[in-house]
């Protein structure tokens, strides 16, 4: 007695590939949808610093972080300090991403939350103190430039952002090349001034540092 083999037909198959076609597209869309989310609230963070910054300035005719009497202007402004000598100088002392509770880049956030600008705890040994961005990477504000060829008074920058949302940032708030304008990118971790990587190098998968300077 002849045996019969029975196998997919060719609808059966062209059905299972644009079911499989149709998921992919799927997980891809829902991926886009993501980077998207992630880039928007990245970009938030560049600007909301920067309203924080103008928002204390021009209430207190200081610098967060820097303000001499913040003891004065907010409750509870002494629970850090900066050191006498650097205060009030309209200069944020320290790093961006500065873990020196008495900085006063770090103190910075101190300030503005206290101030009623900005969410956040004000206990500088809190876990959650430094602000993150999207990736879990620190936001932060310093003085003076972080990459090489940067002008400006201030500089706003996020860490360990992925090569592609760090070109998609500056296509939505610069000239849409990482290398140059008031936006740019340098490798994570890079000792500044660190060199800025144009959107042409920059790869994908690869972890930078994203600046604004205003």
């Amino acid at each position: 007695m002849k045996k019969t083999q029975s196998g997919f037909t060719l609808i059966e198959l062209a059905i299972v590939l644009v079911i499989i076609g149709l998921l992919l597209g799927g997980v891809l869309k829902g991926q886009e949808l993501i980077n998207s989310a992630k880039v928007k609230n990245m970009v938030a963070d560049f600007q909301n610093t920067q309203i924080y910054l103008y928002g204390y300035q021009g209430k207190f005719k200081a610098l967060p972080g820097d303000d001499a009497v913040v003891a004065n202007h907010v409750t509870n402004g002494t629970l850090a300090t900066t050191p006498a000598n650097t205060q009030g100088n309209f200069n944020i002392g320290g790093t961006w991403n500065s873990s020196t509770k008495t900085d006063e880049s770090y103190l910075f956030w101190q300030h503005v939350r206290l101030a009623g600008l900005a969410p956040g705890p004000v206990d500088v040994d809190s876990q959650t103190y430094i602000p993150r961005n999207a990736d879990g990477g620190a936001v932060g504000i310093q003085s003076g430039a972080v990459i090489t060829g940067m002008a400006g008074s201030f500089s706003i920058c996020s860490g360990n952002i992925l090569g592609r949302l760090a070109k998609q940032i500056d296509v939505t708030m610069d000239d849409g090349d990482t290398a140059t304008g008031s936006l740019r990118a340098a490798l994570a971790g890079a000792a500044a001034p660190a060199d800025a990587v144009a959107s042409a190098n920059v790869n994908d998968a690869t972890l930078y540092d994203v600046c604004m300077m205003f």
